[in-house]
């Protein structure tokens, strides 16, 4: 008798036993449900950003590094130049729509409509062809450059050279930074036209005597960029509008921005990309820039 009830209680421990077992397991499912309820959804799908070729490069290594973590993303970037990027987001054709300009100074869109977020500052200069024999000019010497009133650049202590000017075509941003801020609003000769930033970059590294601007992502030793009143085109110049050729990088949404465009614009916006990709890139976190500047080029010190 006394075993019986010896073995009754042995089994009770272990029913006991097991069913906290259970109980356990049972808590612990519910908790890893709880946790993968209250995990942000993976962002998969496809998404087109399109405009500045300034910040083509930025978005298109921003884009591989998020796509690398996160499979089910697949990120079209295209250049196209800011014109294009502001008409293609007002009309709701693509995701994203990049630009070097803010909307508000592109006729034709309605800025209401669609919402900036800044991503980066870049700067932008004039560049050369490395032998041209010219490293610095004044302000009114590049308007003379660009209005066709010097001509060699034997006249500025150069080679004896000719000079041919190379634009960026209508419509991008790029253009309209440097034309602004660089030339006084001064409207450039007839010249040369490229829609692409790597296309310019090529052409003056090839062409003798050659000259037009570039983001400062572009540059390199195949071309030789300018200073500018003995100011050289650098980041710290910049954050202070020393260098005064220098925009916003803008990444526009149709809206509020949501899903995977959400998605990339808060990964190039985190800290580690500002913080490192975009030095490395050669661009400017906006939280470096100890000015601000709005739509009509008024500059405000933080």
């Amino acid at each position: 008798m006394k075993k019986r009830n010896r073995l009754s209680f042995a089994a009770s421990i272990l029913l006991c036993a097991g069913l906290a077992s259970a109980c356990s397991s049972t808590k612990a499912d519910e908790a890893d449900n709880t946790a993968d309820a209250n995990k942000p959804a993976e962002q998969t799908g496809t998404i087109t950003a399109v405009g500045s070729s300034a910040l083509q490069p930025l978005v298109e290594a921003a884009a591989q590094q998020y796509a690398a973590d996160h499979p089910g993303a697949v990120i079209n970037v295209q250049g196209g130049g800011s014109g294009t990027g502001l008409s293609k987001i007002s009309e709701g054709a693509v995701d994203i729509g990049n630009s070097d300009i803010f909307a508000e100074e592109k006729d034709g869109i309605d800025a209401s409509k669609i919402v900036d977020h800044k991503v980066a500052v870049v700067g932008m200069g004039p560049v050369v062809h490395p032998e041209t024999g010219v490293e610095d000019v004044t302000t009114e010497e590049l308007i003379d450059i660009f209005t066709g009133k010097i001509t060699n650049w034997k006249e500025l202590g150069g080679k004896d050279q000719d000079i041919s000017v190379i634009n960026r075509a209508q419509g991008s941003g790029t253009r309209a930074t440097f034309e602004t801020f660089g030339l006084q609003g001064k409207e450039p000769i007839e010249a040369q036209e490229q829609d692409s930033s790597g296309t310019v970059k090529k052409i003056v590294s090839e062409t003798p005597g050659a000259i037009s601007y570039l983001a400062f992502s572009y540059f390199d030793d195949s071309v030789t960029a300018l200073k500018v009143n003995g100011v050289s085109p650098t980041q710290e110049e910049v954050e202070t509008n020393n260098w005064e050729i220098w925009a916003y990088q803008h990444m526009y949404t149709n809206g509020e921005a949501d899903g995977l465009a959400k998605e990339l614009i808060d990964y190039i916006l985190s800290k580690d990309v500002q913080d490192e990709l975009l030095p490395e890139m050669g661009y400017l976190p906006v939280t470096g820039m100890k000015v601000e500047r709005d739509a009509e080029g008024k500059i405000d010190k933080k």
